[in-house]
């Protein structure tokens, strides 16, 4: 398991990175052991030609729902009813764990390396990665959340997230996920686009500021950071005041949240590709009523702004792109960096920065993976064009590799409609 791989152009994934040709990179099983001059001697070494290829960090998506395929859908489903029918016997629990594997498996073939799931079936996720881990189905690395804590007729309440009547029954679902070994814990605080009672009112506080205290509070005790569901300027501020460790989605600030931000130390997860096509798509092809339409550019442009004044603000950013919504398929995680870079203004470097090392700096895992570097994971994509200079390229992938294990021109099978909706978006 000695492999040399040469004659490629490295990025290293810092902020700062820029191509580096001439070096050879030299890794043993799951480890990067060395970056060489393409001279040096080979003796021992699977040597593997990437005839030119740009070698960079595989990405790193912090915001997953590995239950979710992103098949588009012009009614609302009912996930909890659904949920239900799969946990109601052990024949539909193990055909949906395998769904949940083959979803991951996707995740692998786009290029990501590495998943943050904040929100699954069961135990799904921590098997998933533990299985990963062990080798014993193809996956990226799992940091798992499981089972969010979300409230009657909050978001994803039974589906992804179990309903909290009280504190009692919160920290009793954080009990049962601390059993199962999660690495993080997910609160639903709000609502979100499609959850909204009346139009002009996405992301209604649902989870009272005493339950996320009380959630936060034993969680943090217990070693774990808490990311939360949250799209409404009220829903920020009542997640950072109680001691929430990242926001997802986000929503537009005001002096006293980026305050907030910097008092707290919590970072953005920014997912600008689940609100696009509420936002942006006809009514007529996404489906979406007028009301939906309407919160959903709200949710959009408040995602929008949050980066930017974040950025703007030295608070950390994290993207994730909320796979599993419509349209969001497991595969496509690239295209979040393009919004990213189209919608926010970051440069093309920053966005891959973003999806590398920050984002596993953000997740606790930068001295394990997220660069090109002697001692971290052997965690890598090679692409044939350079995306420094289009992003685009990080579509058409030449290798995959993750912890070692390398996967030759993966090709998950696209979405061809979606393509076709989304593409226009992209510059």
């Amino acid at each position: 398991m000695k492999r040399a791989y040469t004659n490629c152009i490295l990025l290293d994934g810092t902020e700062q990175m820029e191509p580096v040709r001439g070096k050879a990179l030299l890794t043993e099983n799951d480890k990067i052991t060395a970056i060489v001059d393409a001279g040096a001697s080979l003796d021992g070494y699977e040597v593997i030609d990437l005839h030119g290829g740009y070698l960079c960090p595989g990405l790193i998506n912090l915001h997953v729902h590995l239950a979710g395929n992103g098949k588009p859908s012009a009614k609302p489903r009912d996930n909890a009813a659904l949920v239900r029918k799969i946990l109601s016997n052990g024949l539909t629990r193990a055909i949906a764990y395998r769904l949940v594997c083959n979803y991951a498996k996707l995740e692998l073939l786009g290029g990501v390396t590495t998943v943050r799931t904040v929100g699954g079936i069961a135990d799904f996720d921590t098997r998933c990665r533990d299985d990963s881990a062990a080798g014993k189905v193809l996956a990226p690395r799992i940091l798992a959340a499981n089972e969010g804590i979300s409230v009657p007729g909050g978001h994803m309440a039974g589906s992804v997230a179990v309903a909290a009547h009280n504190n009692t029954e919160a920290l009793a679902q954080l009990k049962k996920a601390s059993a199962q070994k999660v690495d993080l814990v997910k609160l639903m605080i709000t609502g979100g686009v499609l959850d909204a009672t009346e139009k002009g009112t996405p992301g209604e506080m649902k989870m009272p500021p005493e339950m996320i205290k009380a959630v936060c509070d034993a969680a943090h005790k217990q070693g774990y950071t808490v990311a939360a569901h949250t799209e409404s300027p009220a829903g920020v501020k009542a997640a950072l005041e109680n001691g929430v460790d990242s926001i997802e989605h986000g929503a537009k600030m005001d002096e006293e949240t980026v305050r907030l931000y910097k008092e707290r130390g919590a970072f953005l997860c920014t997912t600008i590709s689940p609100a696009l096509p509420y936002a942006l798509f006809d009514t007529a092809v996404s489906g979406a009523s007028e009301k939906a339409q309407y919160n959903g550019k709200i949710v959009f442009d408040g995602v929008v702004e949050s980066a930017k004044t974040a950025l703007a603000n030295g608070i950390p950013v994290g993207l994730g792109n909320d796979v599993g919504c419509p349209y969001i398929t497991q595969y496509d995680f690239w295209r979040e960096l393009c919004y990213f870079h189209k919608y926010c203004g970051v440069s093309n470097r920053f966005a891959l920065y973003t999806a590398t090392l920050r984002n596993a700096q953000l997740a606790g895992i930068g001295d394990v993976t997220g660069s090109i570097a002697p001692g971290k994971s052997a965690d890598f994509i090679v692409t044939r064009e350079n995306p420094l200079e289009d992003l685009r390229a990080l579509q058409h992938l030449e290798l995959v590799v993750c912890r070692g294990r390398a996967v030759k021109s993966p090709s998950p099978k696209r979405k061809k409609e979606v393509d076709a909706l989304l593409d226009p978006y992209l510059v």
